[in-house]
């Protein structure tokens, strides 16, 4: 039995701050609903570690995704409640902990009020709601489920949140490792190296070839250091200049899907986010062709934006979602099967969503796999590199004998 403190409404839109005693989280949702209530917010009382959502001072005006998510799902258990939409905004304004969020709940609310629709209010706003909100928006509004629709939306946001923090923990620590291997032989380069140049130059004689390469390699870098840090700024300058054109952009998309190891990694996360984006859309009641042109937009890879425009191309022809994909390698080939059964069987939707958990759960598997193997190779790595410095400068210690002659 813990104890949980809670926000929730009544069908009038009163709304009471409380504790109760539950066995979970759950239990307590369910014994509000029971009484009525509709539950807004539900944290257990219970004291906790250091919380992973701390805000960062000076960041915290930013909306991010989970705010998002957690604010459509407050906004269609209000709506499914009973609320009216005016209500309820302003509920969710009061109630958003993201300022910036609530804020742009505020405008959204005004905007209504004046006599904008929903969808077209919140289109104002694409930082916080982008073009697959809006149309899934646009499309509950026309079809008069605006309640499931969210619920839906709040479910696809939560599950991109998910899947970039896999992305982010995957690609995390060989970074930090990467970073701390420059920064460790920088340091023994500039400022450890020089040292034995000095005691080298006393001794006189002629030092081995690798302890020669790496004295130049140190008074090289030590010399034109700040040239160093100046190249290599411009050169990532230029190179996010050139990734922002179409074809730089296609030229590194296609790069990544070839990366060693992490290759497989973004095509699955590419094949991920375009079934689920695709499948949300078409569940909603978005126009099939409207619903893949918002698919290419959201799906974050050239070459699989390619994919996604042949089969555009192909139902304004006529033709099947599926027969396109065949010639994209890009698109593995379960997932174009998956796509002609849901054809033939009318639940393309449904199919979609299957692929996309299929490949959530390839992604878990691919970040796990990755982390075992990661680790211990850039363990080699950053000894090997360390290791062998280590080596050319205490190499001629081996032969100080003759170089004392």
């Amino acid at each position: 039995m813990g104890e949980f403190k809670y926000r929730a409404l009544d069908n009038k839109g009163s709304s009471r701050v409380g504790v109760l005693d539950a066995d979970s989280e759950g239990a307590a949702i369910a014994r509000l609903r029971e009484e009525g209530w509709v539950p807004l917010e539900i944290n257990s009382t219970k004291k906790r570690g250091l919380s992973m959502d701390l805000k960062i001072p000076g960041l915290s005006d930013r909306i991010n995704l989970k705010d998002v998510a957690v604010s459509s799902r407050q906004l269609s258990t209000m709506i499914d409640a009973g609320l009216p939409l005016m209500r309820a905004l302003s509920v969710l304004n009061e109630q958003t902990e993201n300022k910036a969020l609530a804020k742009t709940w505020d405008a959204v609310r005004a905007d209504v009020q004046a006599g904008s629709s929903f969808s077209a209010a919140l289109a104002k706003h694409p930082k916080a709601f982008n073009t697959l909100y809006v149309a899934v928006v646009r499309a509950g509004e026309a079809g008069g489920a605006l309640d499931s629709v969210l619920l839906r939306l709040a479910d696809t946001l939560e599950k991109q949140v998910a899947l970039r923090n896999k992305i982010r923990s995957a690609m995390t620590y060989p970074i930090m490792v990467g970073a701390m291997v420059f920064l460790l032989t920088s340091a023994i380069l500039l400022f450890i190296v020089p040292t034995f140049k000095s005691i080298y130059s006393d001794l006189g004689g002629e030092l081995p070839a690798p302890t020669r390469a790496l004295l130049a390699i140190s008074a090289a870098l030590k010399k034109f250091f700040p040239l160093f840090i100046l190249a290599f700024g411009v050169l990532v300058y230029l190179g996010r200049r050139y990734i922002n054109t179409d074809a730089g952009r296609r030229q590194w998309d296609q790069m990544k899907l070839k990366v060693p190891v992490f290759g497989e990694l973004f095509r699955k996360v590419a094949m991920s986010r375009m079934s689920r984006t695709l499948g949300t859309l078409m569940r909603s009641g978005v126009p099939v062709l409207q619903a893949l042109e918002i698919t290419k937009e959201t799906v974050g890879n050239r070459i699989v934006e390619e994919a996604v425009e042949d089969v555009e191309s192909a139902v304004r022809q006529g033709e099947s979602l599926a027969k396109p994909l065949l010639k994209h390698k890009v698109v593995p080939a379960m997932v174009t099967q998956m796509l002609a059964v849901g054809e033939e069987t009318g639940a393309v939707d449904t199919m979609l969503e299957k692929v996309a958990n299929f490949y959530d759960a390839e992604v878990d598997a691919t970040v796990d796999a990755l982390a075992s193997l990661i680790e211990p190779l850039l363990i080699v790595i950053m000894g090997a590199v360390v290791g062998g410095i280590l080596i050319s400068l205490y190499l001629p210690m081996f032969k100080v004998i003759d170089l004392i002659k």
